[in-house]
């Protein structure tokens, strides 16, 4: 082995510990406890000496989100593995149930990814978040519904024009997420808009049971999202998943 390479094991391997240590630092007491400063203390090394591999908090916490997309892209596609090609609408079932438990399973790291931080803290956003490998995993199940018109989508000429140079942009935000000569380029602007509002509600509803905003109400929220799952699937004409 060179020298050079090494140098650079060696390195990769440090940010790993870097990151693992801001990560249980994270779940332990929340992103308001992930500074430099507190992660030299657990690796026993001077804060200064973290700069030589993150050059401030804020590079920091993409790379982390970048480790959580990861793990989260895993284990979703894990649940979507468990149920056959040929169930194309099962598989996105699986999809959203393994979303929800993942997020309550881990909110703090939730939070990180999905939510808007304090006033006044940055908060790292598109590309640079590396949604990418989470955004693949649920596109590429989901994906294959729209382009076979197994659902319902609706007509161009009934979204909002206000939002069709957005929704166009979007779609192609999604095309490059997929890589190459991706099929959601031919996507109409009613499935992009109806894609919209789905993730818009699934996201919504798995928030307010991760923040505990449903305790008010209900004492078990997972009926409430079976319900919501369910009548979103009867909108768009699938047969709702048993999880």
């Amino acid at each position: 082995m060179s020298e050079a390479t090494r140098r650079e094991r060696l390195r990769a391997e440090t940010e790993r510990e870097i990151r693992a240590s801001a990560r249980e630092l994270l779940v332990r007491e929340g992103r308001e406890a992930v500074t430099l400063r507190a992660i030299a203390r657990e690796l026993g090394i001077t804060a200064p000496a973290l700069y030589r591999y993150y050059d401030s908090r804020e590079a920091l916490l993409v790379a982390l989100c970048q480790d959580i997309c990861a793990d989260l892209a895993a284990d979703l596609r894990a649940a979507i593995d468990r149920v056959g090609q040929d169930q194309p609408a099962e598989r996105v079932f699986a999809a959203c149930w393994g979303f929800r438990r993942w997020a309550l399973a881990h909110p703090h790291e939730f939070a990180l990814v999905f939510a808007r931080p304090s006033a006044g803290e940055p908060a790292p956003t598109g590309h640079e978040l590396g949604r990418d490998e989470f955004g693949r995993a649920f596109l590429e199940v989901v994906l294959p519904l729209f382009v076979s018109a197994r659902i319902w989508v609706p007509a161009d000429d009934t979204v909002p024009t206000e939002l069709h140079d957005d929704l166009l942009r979007f779609r192609e935000m999604l095309a490059e997420t997929l890589g190459g000569s991706s099929p959601a380029r031919e996507l109409s602007i009613g499935a992009i808009f109806l894609m919209l509002q789905s993730w818009a509600r699934l996201y919504g509803h798995v928030a307010l049971e991760v923040f505990g905003q449903l305790d008010f109400a209900v004492s078990s929220s997972e009926p409430l999202f079976e319900s919501m799952l369910a009548g979103l699937a009867e909108e768009v004409g699938l047969t709702p998943s048993m999880h």
